[in-house]
């Protein structure tokens, strides 16, 4: 149940090291999740924005089977070596030579864009930063930095006291508090810690700083960033037409091997018979209306756990179980792609042209938008009309707000206005404007979060029952950790392993990757 990274992963693992025929029920009418690309007009859109980066070794190969590095040339002045294949850090402007399924090496940059000034993210320790935050501000930060250290908030519970006690409560208060509540739309401390500890990890001020001073002298060419923490790296790997290449190309291998893939096929009753096996799953096409039945050995679910849960037929569930499922909140995206005109050669019409971010952080507080992303510095393959700029402004919603509800021309006038407001561009250079919803997105903390350990037992109950990815763990995953619950669930089929352990333990805790998953 689902095609995104996990779904496929698990079926491609199943068709080459098992003799079990794997069928995907997708209710989306295209394979990918929330890694798809989206086709505007020729403009590919991608959903949120995907780095391809992972310290597995075992899931970067897994990638570069499906699309291989791009060959190096001679006019790219950086070249990677990674496991005998030699890769580059490519130039847009030499781009038109690579393959057409190839995996790019792209220079990593984002930032904070705050009241008119960027900030490197993470924040560098240099004089550009020290100049826009101002004498009185860093005074404050280093003040309140040495403070959390000496006397931190324990026990700690929340999200403000994960970040306070790392960062101290000045620099929480600028960079982190403002953007995380557009996120989550609750305040951080109504978000359990472990939301920080899970994306964050072990990144301090200490490592921050250090990172930006030894990047002065020398920068970490690897693919596999060793010793780099996550949101420290600084190139990634990145498909020539965007995230959803990676999964068309993995779903074509997957049907080309004997997998079943129905789109546009909503899961709706799935049958539980002897209490703790499950039969069967029907599903509806979306486009007819009818409703088939699948009776299947093994089960894997990526779909929400929510409707995972509340689908269930055949067994009487706990009440209590029902009301926790129920409980599960979720955080919906939206996506407002603009299409902006570039200036005359040598005149730029708008502030994007001359940016080479990936995406950047919005951190007022007057702005709805969380992020913007620019796809051009993605790859440039991603714009249809190389005269063009095309760029994603990115909403954290719940589909009950007014503004998701609202017209698609009315969600485009309020991000053109609101990147105009904060000086990124002109509205009368905007050639076009869509808008892409995704329900469900992101898995929230809040709710009955606090209570998942009693959800999660009743999942694990279940002997052939491999709850994989985001939603189908409701937790915040990468793809690489999708993809790896994915891979660890066929193991335990393989290894007849009834022990669910190992799967949630993925992305728990980063000495277990280490340790055991040839980071």
């Amino acid at each position: 149940m689902g095609a995104g990274p996990a779904g496929l992963t698990a079926a491609y693992e199943l068709l080459t090291k098992t003799n079990i025929r794997p069928i995907i029920i997708e209710a989306d009418d295209q394979v990918g999740g929330l890694s798809k690309t989206v086709n505007y007009k020729g403009n590919l859109i991608d959903i949120g924005g995907h780095r391809f980066f992972s310290k597995s070794k075992k899931i970067v190969d897994w990638w570069l089977q499906f699309l291989p590095l791009d060959a190096p040339s001679s006019s790219d002045n950086i070249s990677i070596n990674y496991h005998n294949q030699t890769a580059k850090l490519q130039n847009p402007l030499h781009a038109l030579a690579y393959g057409e399924t190839t995996m790019l090496v792209r220079p990593r940059k984002s930032r904070i864009y705050y009241k008119h000034h960027f900030f490197d993210y993470p924040l560098h320790l240099n004089a550009k930063t020290l100049r826009n935050l101002g004498f009185g501000k860093t005074y404050k930060i280093g003040v309140s930095y040495i403070r959390a250290r000496l006397f931190p908030e324990k026990p700690e519970k929340t999200l403000a006291q994960f970040f306070k006690n790392r960062f101290g409560e000045e620099l929480y208060d600028t960079f982190f508090k403002d953007y995380t509540e557009k996120v989550w739309g609750v305040s951080c401390d109504q978000i359990p810690s472990d939301w920080g500890k899970q994306r964050i990890k072990d990144l301090n001020i200490w490592k921050a700083v250090f990172h930006s001073f030894t990047s002065a002298f020398a920068s970490n060419k690897t693919l596999s960033q060793k010793g780099t923490s996550t949101s420290l790296i600084e190139q990634f790997l990145y498909p020539k037409k965007g995230p959803g290449q990676m999964w068309e190309t993995v779903a074509k291998k997957i049907t080309r091997l004997g997998g079943i893939i129905h789109l546009s096929a909503k899961a709706e009753n799935i049958s539980v018979k002897n209490g703790n096996i499950i039969k069967s799953v029907s599903y509806r096409d979306i486009k007819t209306g009818n409703i088939f039945t699948l009776n299947a050995d093994y089960f894997f679910s990526s779909i929400p756990i929510k409707e995972l849960i509340t689908n269930m037929r055949g067994k009487d569930i706990d009440q209590n179980i029902l009301a926790l499922a129920n409980g599960l909140e979720y955080r919906d995206f939206l996506i407002v792609g603009l299409l902006l005109k570039k200036g005359p050669e040598g005149k730029e019409k708008n502030n994007f042209e001359s940016l080479t971010d990936n995406w950047i952080y919005l951190q007022d507080k007057g702005i709805k938008a969380g992020r913007v992303q620019i796809f051009n510095n993605w790859s440039p393959f991603m714009v249809e009309d190389r005269d063009t700029i095309s760029i994603g402004v990115e909403y954290f919603c719940n589909e009950t707000d007014d503004f998701w509800n609202a017209s698609d021309e009315n969600i485009s006038q309020q991000a053109i206005r609101e990147m105009e407001n904060v000086g990124l561009i002109k509205a009368a250079d905007v050639k076009d404007t869509t808008v892409i919803k995704v329900r469900k997105a992101y898995p929230s903390y809040t709710g009955s979060y606090n209570h998942f350990a009693v959800l999660q037992n009743f999942l694990n109950s279940f002997e052939n029952l491999f709850p994989i990815g985001r939603n189908g763990m409701h937790r915040y995953n990468n793809s690489d950790h999708s993809m790896m619950t994915a891979m660890i669930s066929v193991e335990n089929i393989i290894e007849q392993r009834k022990d669910k352990t190992n799967i949630w333990e993925v992305n728990l805790d980063e000495d277990y990757h280490e340790e055991n998953h040839n980071l």
